[in-house]
């Protein structure tokens, strides 16, 4: 397992945010760019591998319920903004 694949999805995705942050300022030569965005396309694969497993996670636990999971036009389960209190 690399060190990224330890890391967690928040962690991860302040990691992408950085490299985003430092190719989009411009000044980055030529190779550390591309090793930049080798890192951000596995940092990328990585918080999406982990969305996709907590989404499962909540479809078992919604359906575990006796709740059917409903499916939006995209293909994707239907959610609502969370109302606190």
């Amino acid at each position: 397992m690399t060190q990224q694949e330890t890391l967690s999805f928040e962690k991860a995705f302040e990691r992408l945010e950085k490299i985003l942050e430092t190719m989009n300022a411009g000044k980055t030569p030529l190779e550390e760019s591309l090793k930049l965005f080798e890192e951000a396309e596995t940092l990328m694969r990585l918080c999406g591998e982990r969305l996709n497993t907590a989404e499962q996670r909540i479809e078992k636990l919604i359906k575990g319920r006796g709740q059917e999971v409903t499916i939006n036009a995209e293909g994707r389960p239907y959610s609502e903004p969370f109302q606190y209190g």
